[in-house]
């Protein structure tokens, strides 16, 4: 087997093997071939998709281009992964739910990837809070809390950062058999029992349509229990914002109050519930679903939850009392600007997508790979579809370094949002579901 042969398959429209798939992701890791060849590749599959088996192959061969990890724990090791959305920070939240119950949750996460937010850059808002650990850290702080939340280290999935970054400049990321390998080449190597995975889809998602998330869903489920990790899938809808904030430390103030009970909001709550009984229920920590969801959603009454974040987040290098002092210690902006309409109505569309630009416009993403990331900037007190909008009430918040930044955003918010004459019910958050 050699790139050339590979290549000239593709080229040819002809499917791959399970052998040259496989092959090619070890020589990804391996530096066999060029990323000329690498980029040849990733556009090839882009023209030929591959099957199940070869989906398998690939993701298999670019998990084992690293370390593996292998756990000794006294009890089940889940993860969770959403494909991305804007005040998506279930993650905060979940993690340390499973934890209370019992299942051991060694989370690698992501940084903001275009207009969605990543949990390492919420997690980052928490003053001293390391994402970076090294395995031996890693390792502790999962054994003794129950969860950890790091960046992934070079040694897991080398394959994958080689491949992911020849994708972002060659047109060829939205691949589901690429999507398929990259989520899973690092997720397993992380050594999960089980994985319970958030694909969304609506004017916030990458997958638009109900339809490609199903897709993707269908391959993600079908391509981890291939290598040998039982998974199942929530497809979930990214039509509006899943919490009322979007923005880093935003984000970590509204999973702070839901932790603590301060503040709920409905959405983030149903969908950390549904992915928590999901995962609890796949790795046999619970009877089924709705016994999973039960025990999620007593750990979050409890204050169990809280606790355990209050943990992690000490044992990460964050503050020890976090959990008493949260409001006091994460960063805020010198303006603040409300966003009335211009009308009062309801809310009958919002271009969620476009919210997220806003956020990382503001400083809250990455428009280039070097940009830093201001925590404190975002919307707050974002309007849900079907809600009433008026004088009393705004469309959202600016948190904002400077007033000509307001005034942009400002502007991006009002053009986001389509106000009717009537109330709508909102639609279902979970669309369907794709699993064991």
């Amino acid at each position: 087997m050699d790139a050339r042969t590979v290549l000239s398959a593709l080229r040819r429209g002809e499917a791959l093997t399970p052998e040259s798939a496989g092959w090619f992701g070890r020589a990804l890791g391996t530096g066999a071939v060029t990323d000329a060849q690498a980029g040849a590749f990733a556009m090839g599959v882009c023209r030929a998709p591959m099957d199940a088996p070869a989906r398998v192959a690939l993701t298999e061969a670019m998990r084992d281009s690293g370390d593996v990890l292998v756990w000794d724990l006294p009890g089940p090791v889940v993860d969770k992964h959403s494909t991305g959305g804007v005040g998506d920070c279930v993650s905060l939240v979940l993690a340390p739910a499973l934890a209370a119950c019992g299942v051991f949750v060694p989370m690698i996460s992501g940084r903001g990837l275009g207009h969605t937010g990543g949990t390492l850059d919420k997690l980052e808002a928490i003053p001293g809070y390391r994402v970076d650990v090294d395995e031996a850290h890693f390792r502790a702080v999962t054994a003794e809390v129950g969860c950890a939340i790091v960046s992934a280290s070079a040694a897991l999935a080398p394959a994958d950062r080689r491949l992911y970054a020849i994708r972002d400049v060659t047109g060829t990321v939205e691949s589901i058999d690429l999507i398929t390998a990259s989520i899973l080449s690092k997720k397993l190597a992380a050594g999960l029992e089980g994985l319970v995975l958030d694909v969304k889809c609506g004017s916030g998602a990458f997958m638009k349509s109900r339809q490609g998330a199903r897709e993707l869903a269908e391959s993600l489920v079908g391509t981890a229990a291939g290598a040998g990790c039982r998974a199942a899938a929530l497809i979930t809808a990214m039509d509006q914002p899943l919490a009322t904030a979007a923005g880093n430390a935003l984000e970590v103030a509204e999973a702070m109050e839901t932790l603590t009970m301060a503040y709920v909001t409905s959405p983030l709550w149903e969908i950390t519930v549904a992915l928590g009984g999901e995962a609890l229920a796949l790795c046999g920590a619970a009877e089924d679903v709705a016994d999973g969801r039960a025990r999620i959603d007593g750990a979050l009454r409890s204050g169990a939850a809280a606790e355990r974040f209050g943990a992690m987040v000490a044992a990460q290098g964050g503050p020890a009392d976090f959990l008493q002092t949260w409001r006091d210690r994460l960063p805020g902006t010198p303006v603040r600007r409300v966003v009335a309409p211009e009308r009062a109505g309801f809310v009958a569309r919002v271009e969620t997508e476009a919210l997220g630009m806003c956020v990382v416009r503001l400083g809250g993403g990455r428009m280039v790979e070097s940009d830093r990331v201001d925590p404190a900037v975002g919307l707050a007190r974002i309007a849900g579809l079907g809600e009433e909008v008026g004088p009393g009430r705004p469309l959202a918040e600016v948190h904002a370094a400077s007033d000509a930044d307001a005034d942009m955003a400002e502007a991006a918010v009002r053009a986001a949002f389509t106000l009717g004459h009537e109330a709508q019910d909102p639609p279902p958050l979970v669309l369907g579901r794709v699993g064991p």
